[in-house]
């Protein structure tokens, strides 16, 4: 597993080149795609990825010798290397479906705000990711590509609806990665593969290029092996965008490519809240009570406060969540009609029946559901019941949020309920589907940033459930094969909005002390 440091410093030495790194993706890639049981997490590698990579190998080798190497890395601390993207994010000439036939073909015109930043900062787009179809899903399942599966064990669910990314990253086939969140879609991925996910605050990721589900809730979010493999694209991907309305600033975010850990006179500092509802949940499967519990008396251990809370507002948070995230969706995908976007069945029998013979034929079952349910929601007979309740909650929601943060830097709960669960068990499903947003929505609904972070593992053949002791423990020795019957488990911590760096540092010091605790995959 290489890190984002480790590889600048490698270009800086002259040990590898950009292309060595981005060949060698290629080439994992390549023979992973060839395996019997494929991981399915890029759907395409761009084809301009290795004549980048040799651009950015000049600037690198002119600098070396000019002497101003650092200078160069400092203005572009991204340079040549390599990340991987949801097939939601638009790279300009390089197509955009969203995992969905309906957009079979189409080519996005212009480059999302986030990918042209990354650019700007020397970043390498290597290829497209694997994703729930419009990102409606928790498993990478709905997907008209077929699921990408888990590289702790590949008869699991990678999570979703950034599933791709994730497993791109958690395999070693990427540095970095970008996914996106409406309810869960990073976090969940991240808690499944063993490796941080980041949803940041509503607003300091442009959304600007990005395919929207429910544009109240949507987020930008990275995908790393280490708190500074997301602060740094964080760095540089953050801040106001001219083309996005609800983009805010983030106060320190430039400085957060030097990361530091929380110290111990900080910790001692440190009010920590854990919901009595999350810990009352009866979906909550044992060995993920375990790694939470470890997770809680490590806190203890460093001097910080822990206090159980009540939040009785916090069960209704993933029944408000889906009344306007479906709602939503059924609106922006209006737009998706066979006319203006993608593919397109006319038998010339008019608009009306060239719209439901497209819809009918591009959308993949779940999208359908959503679409159905978020319209019967906002239909006129129902949507005083429904839609409107369901964000008076989420305004309750946001405002008791704010007032816990008055008393408490962070609140600590699991990611997921349940540890990943294996191909096709709950496709079949909605219900226990959307449960597994049970402790995710209510950071979306709040807008406040949450990370996910590896903090053990389930219990396995000759592995005991709760945090693994460092990347040779026998946790590590048994995903290293890819058929671990251990699986990772990923633990919370969410803040107050525009916290990013606070959160990022308390998980810094969890990862030094805890090196390799989520996915310890061989390259």
């Amino acid at each position: 597993m290489q890190m984002i440091n480790d590889a600048v410093a490698a270009l800086k030495s002259g040990s590898v080149t950009s292309r060595e790194l981005i060949q060698k993706a290629i080439d994992t890639f390549e023979a992973d795609k060839a395996s019997s049981l494929p991981l399915n997490a890029f759907i395409e590698m761009y084809d301009d990825a290795l004549a980048l990579a040799d651009a950015a190998d000049k600037e690198i080798a002119a600098a070396r010798a000019g002497g101003t190497l650092d200078e160069l890395f400092a203005k572009e601390p991204l340079l040549g290397l390599p990340f991987a993207n949801k097939d939601n994010i638009s790279v300009r000439g390089k197509r955009l479906t969203c995992a969905s036939k309906l957009l079979a073909g189409y080519v996005a015109p212009y480059n999302a705000t986030v990918i042209q930043r990354l650019l700007d900062a020397g970043a390498i787009p290597l290829g497209r990711c694997n994703q729930d179809e419009f990102a409606m899903g928790s498993s990478t399942e709905y997907s008209s590509y077929g699921p990408t599966r888990n590289p702790i064990n590949r008869d699991y669910v990678s999570g979703g609806s950034s599933g791709g990314s994730t497993a791109a990253v958690a395999a070693n086939q990427a540095l970095f990665g970008l996914g996106t969140e409406t309810g869960g879609s990073v976090r969940l991925p991240a808690s499944y593969c063993g490796i941080y996910g980041l949803k940041p605050t509503y607003g300091v990721l442009s959304r600007w290029g990005v395919v929207a589900y429910g544009s109240s809730l949507d987020q930008v979010g990275i995908l790393g092996h280490t708190p500074k493999d997301i602060a740094i694209p964080l760095s540089v991907m953050c801040g106001v965008d001219m083309y996005d309305d609800t983009s805010a600033d983030l106060p320190g975010g430039k400085e957060l490519g030097t990361l530091s850990a929380y110290s111990a006179e900080d910790f001692a500092q440190l009010k920590v809240a854990v919901p009595r509802q999350f810990l009352e949940s009866k979906g909550m499967d044992d060995d993920v009570a375990k790694v939470f519990a470890d997770t809680r008396a490590w806190f203890e251990g460093k001097g910080a406060k822990v206090e159980t809370v009540d939040l009785p507002i916090l069960d209704a948070s993933i029944a408000s969540y889906y009344v306007i995230a479906l709602s939503e969706a059924a609106s922006n995908l209006s737009r998706f009609d066979g006319i203006r976007y993608g593919a397109r069945i006319d038998k010339n029998e008019g608009y009306d029946q060239l719209y439901v013979d497209t819809r009918s034929a591009g959308f993949g079952p779940e999208v359908k559901r959503r679409i159905i349910i978020g319209n019967y929601v906002l239909s006129e007979q129902f949507s005083g019941d429904t839609y409107k309740k369901g964000m008076s909650v989420r305004a309750r929601i946001q405002r008791e949020v704010a007032k816990l943060f008055e008393g408490y830097d962070l609140i600590l709960c699991p990611t997921c309920p349940t540890p990943s669960f294996r191909l096709g068990q709950k496709v079949d499903d909605p219900l226990a589907m959307y449960l597994s947003d049970l402790f995710t929505t209510f950071v979306n609904l709040a807008r406040i940033p949450s990370l996910s972070v590896p903090a053990g593992h389930t219990k396995g053949e000759g592995v005991e459930a709760g945090i693994t002791k460092g990347a040779g423990g026998e946790f590590a020795k048994a995903a290293a094969t890819g058929h671990s019957d251990s699986m990772p488990v990923g633990i919370q911590f969410a803040g107050p909005m525009f916290s990013e760096a606070k959160i990022l540092r308390i998980a810094q010091a969890w990862e030094e002390e805890h090196p390799g605790c989520g996915c310890p995959v061989s390259e």
